[in-house]
């Protein structure tokens, strides 16, 4: 096959899975979500100590009720970002040579890998913050909800992007650069596919949801950009003259 078909149908390919797996996500039920939502409460009872039990059609319920492992805490979305943001990276980064079609499972492997381990992060999290609430009066239980979830999310997203970066690149361009394309392709999800969908009639509830996706992520990268602007400057007046 011509370099250039290869390229474009791997990247057909690449964008049919992704919407595949968001068009499976938006109907499956708890039961259908066991493949993620069963080894994610493994490792949540591995690390709280808690028991939960499997309920069809509900989840993943603790022992004492207090807490369901639904279908939204499967973290399908972030599995799909993080499948994007590795796929694009690597079609994208070796665009003018062959690449091996096993490129795909690689990538869904380690972003499904990614996706257990933050989603029982912020699940062992979501746990604990009922006995903290009282200590962050000045957020709804909504707004921490969200706010715990996007600096979850985002940043095992920036953490998985930095991992899987090979070395030969990192000294190429700036950090800021590098991170545009997860910074971006996090948008495009959390934000782009909900106001195709006409999520903005939904009024002031999506804007103020909007408003801490756009934020949060750039808080998150804000100390990263300045430790490795102040790395490179000290590089510089290291260098000899």
């Amino acid at each position: 096959m011509n370099p250039k078909a290869k390229w474009s149908a791997q990247l057909f390919l690449v964008f049919l899975c992704a919407l595949g797996l968001k068009y499976f996500y938006s109907t499956a039920s708890p039961d259908e979500l066991r493949w993620i939502l069963g080894p994610t409460t493994w490792l949540v009872e591995l690390l709280s100590g808690r028991k939960f039990y499997f309920e069809s059609f509900a989840g993943y319920m603790s022992s004492d009720h207090s807490f369901l492992i639904a279908a939204s805490c499967a973290g399908v979305n972030f599995l799909i970002t993080a499948f994007l943001v590795l796929s694009l990276r690597m079609l994208f980064r070796n665009r003018m040579q062959s690449v091996s079609w096993r490129f795909v499972p690689i990538t869904f492997s380690f972003a499904y890998l990614a996706t257990v381990v933050a989603n029982t992060v912020r699940i062992c999290i979501a746990l604990e913050l009922p006995r903290h609430s009282a200590n962050i009066s000045w957020m709804s239980a909504n707004q921490l909800h969200r706010l715990e979830g996007i600096v979850i999310y985002f940043g095992f997203l920036v953490a998985l992007f930095l991992l899987t970066e090979r070395s030969a690149s990192t000294n190429a361009t700036s950090l800021l650069r590098r991170l545009l394309l997860p910074l971006l392709i996090y948008y495009s999800m959390a934000l782009g596919i909900p106001l195709v969908n006409r999520a903005y009639s939904r009024g002031a509830e999506f804007w103020a949801h909007a408003l801490f996706v756009v934020l949060i992520p750039i808080a998150v990268l804000l100390p990263l950009v300045a430790f490795d602007s102040i790395h490179r400057l000290r590089q510089l007046r290291t260098m000899p003259d």
